[in-house]
């Protein structure tokens, strides 16, 4: 594609602008902020890949893992205001998932360690640690301000604190897993998922294009599992203090 064309694909910016300027929905700006964003983003980080990919070296591999899940850790723990220690648990949760999915993938010869296949991979499941982390977070928060009392109630009747906050815990993972799981159900017969399209789109066999994204939804199925989990079993317990005391969320306290 060319420059000339990619700005011709400005159309489909136009148009929700046009939608959002008539309805006075208040979005025109946002819209805007995001469209220069993505495209000073993607045009930076084309050049950097290309750098990496004719480098191959695996400093810049590593470093260029380390910069997504910086950019992520940093994403997410805005939504986690209220739990403390977020920002350690998040990057924690990150690195786990990163380095036990990369780790089969290349233990089990799955993929070859080279930049073209490990970076592309490494964003997919960074980028969807992210988002479940997300989902799961603002879920969680939510169930815990509804359920304070019940969880009080819990701990003066001499339950543990992994009881007391078991219903809403897992009540969140559950929540955060649902979309993936979905997702994952109705692939190839609602959509055709994004690896497979672009494979195809470059001139890929289609059957290998499957098998590629079929290697990425299995990933992402682990991703969702996991992430929830960590985020949730390591965020929970700051919850309570040294004395099995129910705290709450810190933001909540300091506001009441």
């Amino acid at each position: 594609m060319s420059y000339v064309q990619l700005a011709t694909s400005l159309i489909f910016i136009a148009i929700p602008l046009i939608l959002a300027f008539t309805l006075k929905l208040g979005l025109e700006k946002d819209i805007l902020i995001a469209t220069v964003r993505s495209i000073i983003q993607l045009l930076i980080i084309g050049y950097i890949l290309t750098f990496v990919f004719e480098s191959d070296s695996p400093i810049y591999i590593l470093l260029m893992i380390l910069l997504m899940i910086g950019a992520a850790t940093l994403n997410v723990i805005r939504k986690g205001d209220g739990i403390p220690g977020i920002q350690w648990i998040v990057l924690a949760t990150l690195i786990s998932v990163e380095v036990l999915t990369m780790g089969l993938m290349l233990g089990l010869n799955i993929i070859p360690f080279e930049a073209q296949q490990v970076i592309p991979i490494s964003g997919m499941v960074i980028g969807n640690c992210m988002i479940l982390s997300l989902l799961f977070l603002n879920k969680f928060k939510d169930e815990v301000e509804r359920s304070d009392e019940v969880i009080e109630l819990i701990l003066s009747l001499g339950g543990d604190t992994k009881t007391a906050i078991d219903t809403s815990l897992k009540s969140a993972i559950r929540t955060s897993m649902i979309p993936t799981i979905e997702a994952q159900k109705t692939m190839g017969l609602v959509q055709l998922p994004g690896m497979m399209s672009g494979l195809i789109i470059g001139g890929a066999d289609p059957m290998e294009a499957v098998l590629y994204q079929l290697l990425i939804l299995f990933l992402l199925l682990t991703t969702a599992a996991t992430s929830a989990v960590l985020v949730g079993y390591m965020s929970y317990r700051k919850l309570f203090n040294q004395k099995s005391q129910f705290i709450g969320l810190t933001y909540r306290k300091a506001n009441k």
